[in-house]
């Protein structure tokens, strides 16, 4: 058994190598990462255009079926009365009519709604009430911090930079 890099399992391995090897496994754990996501995304993408597929093949079959029901409805109509054809045929069209009189009333409505609603503009509104007040609000007063002790010369930030710089 051995290590990613070759090395055997139960040696002693420097920094560098154990850096080298963590890297490459961060790097290969991140390419499949990246490949996972791409096979999901390619699934939704199949499903989500099968189902488009779908509704769409529904919605011409339902349209192709309406003159169907209209001539049912026409029939049925001329068998329950024994009225003339064309007069059943003109109830079936007023019918027709009248359901798309409601639709577009309750379109008409929603639409008006809709304008009326003023959704981004209230956003807008709330977005500058919010930067208004943020840019009048003040800090709240802190208490005096007490004064920290010296770091010895070889703890200072600078000595720390030089340090994290030689070593890079």
């Amino acid at each position: 058994m051995s290590a990613p890099d070759g090395s055997p399992v139960g040696a002693e391995r420097s920094i560098g190598q154990l850096f080298a090897s963590a890297t490459a496994e961060m790097s290969a754990l991140v390419h499949d990462e990246i490949a996972l996501a791409k096979a999901q995304l390619r699934r939704d993408v199949k499903r989500g255009a099968t189902s488009g597929g779908a509704f769409i093949a529904a919605g011409v079959l339902l349209l192709f079926s309406l003159p169907m029901l209209n001539f049912a409805l026409a029939y049925g109509i001329h068998t329950w009365t024994d009225w003339n054809l064309a007069l059943c045929f003109l109830l079936s069209f007023a019918a027709n009519v009248l359901i798309a009189l409601v639709l577009a009333l309750i379109g008409v409505v929603f639409a008006k709604k809709a304008k009326k609603g003023k959704g981004p503009q209230k956003v807008a509104a709330s977005v500058k009430e919010t930067a208004g007040v943020l840019q009048k609000a003040k800090p709240h007063p802190r208490p005096a911090r007490p004064e920290l002790p010296e770091l010895p010369r070889d703890r200072a930030p600078e000595a720390i930079e030089a340090v994290a710089r030689s070593s890079s």
